[in-house]
């Protein structure tokens, strides 16, 4: 998997005031929307909320990746987000989450939606990555770390 192929700069949230795990995925579904994507931002929260209802997306270690797939959606669309401070995001070990990639993917496109977050999955389990991360204080750096993983 290349990141670059489903993650922009515009697209990438450096030390976000987001307080709550509503919040977030209200937040980044404006954001995603507000892009031109041909998809409503309703559409991209109410995917998300059902997957989360499927069970938490929060891996543990501080890390989330929700994820979903929309019907409207023409290409995978990834977002890379940290948080200003951690939230309660339900996950597995049950701390809160500071960083996050949200990943909306076409509906027809299951085994690339697989394939991706396991790629992602990996990428964030690395504890150095994933501290360099945590300490960049700009949206602009945040993408261009993340893209020469």
């Amino acid at each position: 998997m290349q990141l670059e192929e489903i993650l922009t700069p515009q697209r990438c949230y450096c030390r976000m005031d987001w307080s709550s795990k509503k919040r977030i995925l209200t937040k980044i579904s404006d954001l995603l929307a507000g892009q031109n994507l041909a998809i409503e931002p309703e559409e991209i929260y109410t995917a998300l909320m059902a997957r989360e209802q499927l069970g938490s997306t929060g891996l543990g270690n501080g890390i989330a990746i929700p994820h979903c797939r929309v019907a409207n959606c023409q290409e995978i669309i990834g977002s890379l987000i940290t948080l200003e401070q951690a939230v309660d995001y339900d996950s597995i070990d049950g701390k809160p989450v500071d960083l996050l990639f949200v990943l909306i993917v076409p509906q027809e496109r299951s085994d690339d939606h697989v394939k991706t977050l396991a790629g992602l999955a990996e990428m964030l389990s690395d504890e150095d990555f994933c501290f360099t991360l945590r300490t960049t204080n700009d949206s602009e750096d945040l993408y261009n770390i993340a893209i020469t993983y």
